[in-house]
C-alpha cells in the first residue's frame, strides 16, 4: 500500500521528505509534484525500480526517460554539453523544459536511448521536488505520470494513490500541478529543435 505524504508546497516538512528518500533508496517508485505535471521518480541506478517505472507508464526502452537535477552543475555530470548548449540551457533553467542530450558514462546504458545514447535532462522549478533532490543527494530518474491509454497526466494526489496504490511506494501531495507537460527540446543537432510544445516558453531559448 502506497504511503501518502501531505507536504506544504512552499515549506515542505523535511521529516516527511526524508521518509520518501528512504523509500527511494529501498527501490520504490514515487509519485511527486513538479513545475509541470505530477511525475513518477525512482533511483537512477536501480534496475528493478526503472523497470517498474516503465511498466506503470507502459513504455519501452526507446522512450526517453528524464534525469532530474538540482542545478546545472549536476546536469553536466550526466550529459555532454558544449558551450553553446550550456548557454541556451542556462537561459531556461530552472523551468519546465526537458533537454535531450548525449548521455555521459555516468548514465547507466539501460536508461539512455538504446540507439541514440541520449537522455532527457531537466532542472525543475518546484520547491518540494528541489528539497527532495537535495535530501536524496543525487539526481532522480523521472517520467510524466500519464497512464497507458490516457491523454492527460494524473493531477489529483488522492486519485493517484487510488489508481497506483499497489504500484508506487508513496505519493507526495503538494496540491494540484499543471496539466501541461514540459517543453521538450532536442539539443543534439546544430540548432535546438522543439520536439514537444509544453509549459516552457521556447522564447527563453531564443527560439
Amino acid at each position: 500500500m502506497a504511503q501518502f505524504f501531505s507536504v506544504h508546497p512552499d515549506n515542505p516538512q523535511a521529516r516527511l521528505l526524508k521518509q520518501a528518500v528512504q523509500l527511494l533508496k529501498q527501490g520504490s517508485v514515487l509519485a511527486v509534484p513538479t513545475d509541470s505535471s505530477y511525475a513518477l521518480v525512482c533511483h537512477l541506478d536501480d534496475k528493478n525500480a526503472v523497470d517498474q517505472l516503465r511498466r506503470i507508464r507502459g513504455v519501452d526502452e526507446k522512450h526517453h526517460l528524464t534525469v532530474l537535477c538540482r542545478d546545472l552543475s549536476e546536469l553536466a555530470n550526466y550529459a555532454k554539453v558544449d558551450n553553446r548548449q550550456f548557454r541556451a540551457i542556462k537561459q531556461a533553467t530552472p523551468g519546465a523544459f526537458t533537454f535531450i542530450l548525449e548521455a555521459t558514462k555516468a548514465i547507466p546504458r539501460r536508461v539512455s536511448h538504446p540507439q541514440r545514447k541520449t537522455i532527457g535532462l531537466r532542472v525543475p522549478d518546484h520547491k518540494v521536488l528541489q528539497e527532495l533532490l537535495a535530501l536524496h543527494g543525487a539526481p532522480l530518474l523521472a517520467a510524466t505520470l500519464i497512464l497507458p491509454g490516457a491523454t492527460q497526466p494524473l493531477n489529483d494526489p488522492e486519485d493517484i494513490r487510488a489508481q497506483l496504490e499497489h504500484q508506487v511506494g508513496a505519493v507526495i501531495d503538494a496540491g494540484a500541478c499543471s496539466l501541461e507537460p514540459t517543453t521538450v527540446v532536442d539539443m543534439t543537432g546544430d540548432m535546438p529543435l522543439v520536439l514537444r510544445h509544453g509549459q516552457g516558453d521556447p522564447a527563453r531559448l531564443g527560439l
